[in-house]
């Protein structure tokens, strides 16, 4: 009798272990699956950054991102907005330019960060002056909703090249960090005269070939009243940007990196912002049908920019580009010298 009483408390601890086992088991791989899903930090650093007080944790913004979706759909009740403590904030942050620069690709690649909200069209606020005219609570109430910690960034790469927008821009907020992206200047200025030629071609419109407006036929010097060659001057517009914010609170970004090595930019502009780096490999896959890196926010969304992006450029004469880079090369070395940042362009 001792002994099958012996036997079935054997019998029943086994079984308990078996379950102890598979519950430790099912969890293991439950919080490894967790981790996959929301490629986080860990718990002691889920916080922003310190001089930000009362961060609320990053999952936490994670999994909210939902709830800001439906508010940019305009579904979400004022109730919900209240409970959340849900506002709508001036940016801190702005993408200034350059037009074909990057400034879309940029825009929504931080956007994967978690501590980053955008605005998702461009306001021309600082650069129409109707707009203008409305005033900064018209501003204001164009920005995405967010978590009061969060970043709020918008981008419109007109304010770059428009006289008045500096100090607009000041007159908010002088302590703003502005966010530059910039590309090799005679491909970008190429990139800005295909879009207009799509967009006339579009309307049935003829358009002159790229090589007659860049070049004066009477002079055959470089058309500096082109406007796709004014912007490429990069450093006569930083000028006037200098004369109202120091050097410190601008951040260049290489546009030309960004579309083949996104990841290393991304990462400077987050210390240049102060955000925690939450931006990674796992975010970023190369599309090699579209050429171009896709964003990948969790296991189930996934983003592609624009079928417009990455059109291809019509061929330029090499007199003509050889041309271009001669003029626009010492306007470059003065750019390098002010910024502090050097690329490889011819």
């Amino acid at each position: 009798m001792l002994f099958k009483q012996q036997a079935l408390l054997r019998q029943k601890l086994f079984v308990l272990g078996s379950l102890a086992i598979g519950s430790l088991l099912y969890l293991v791989a439950r919080v490894g699956s967790l981790d996959r899903l929301q490629p986080i930090c860990p718990i002691d650093s889920r916080l922003g950054p310190p001089h930000l007080p009362e961060q609320i944790p990053l999952r936490t913004l994670q999994y909210k991102r939902g709830l800001l979706h439906e508010l940019r759909k305009g579904n979400a009740t004022k109730e919900q907005i209240r409970l959340h403590n849900l506002v709508q904030q001036l940016p801190r942050a702005i993408i200034i330019g350059v037009r074909k620069g990057g400034t879309r690709a940029l825009l929504e690649m931080l956007n994967l960060h978690p501590a980053v909200v955008k605005a998702s069209q461009e306001i021309h606020f600082f650069d129409n002056d109707q707009n203008y005219a409305r005033g900064i609570d018209w501003y204001r109430e164009k920005m995405p909703f967010s978590f009061p910690h969060q970043i709020t960034i918008e981008k419109s790469p007109a304010y770059f090249i428009t006289e008045e927008v500096p100090e607009r821009i000041f007159k908010m907020n002088s302590s703003i960090k502005l966010l530059i992206i910039v590309r090799e200047p005679t491909t970008r200025a190429v990139s800005d005269y295909t879009q207009v030629l799509e967009g006339k071609e579009r309307k049935n419109k003829t358009y002159h070939k790229f090589e007659k407006l860049a070049i004066d036929g009477n002079t055959c010097e470089v058309n500096t009243k082109y406007k796709a060659v004014r912007t490429s001057i990069y450093t006569k517009h930083l000028e006037r940007w200098l004369k109202y914010f120091p050097v410190e609170q601008f951040h260049i970004v290489d546009g030309d990196r960004l579309i083949t090595d996104p990841l290393p930019e991304l990462q400077l502009v987050e210390r240049f912002l102060n955000l925690p780096s939450r931006i990674s490999h796992y975010n970023l896959y190369f599309n090699a049908t579209r050429g171009f890196y896709c964003l990948r926010f969790n296991i189930v969304f996934n983003k592609c920019l624009a079928g417009s992006k990455g059109r291809i450029h019509p061929e330029v004469d090499p007199s003509v580009v050889a041309k271009l880079r001669k003029f626009f090369h010492p306007f470059n070395q003065k750019f390098y010298q002010i910024t502090g940042r050097t690329f490889n362009w011819p």
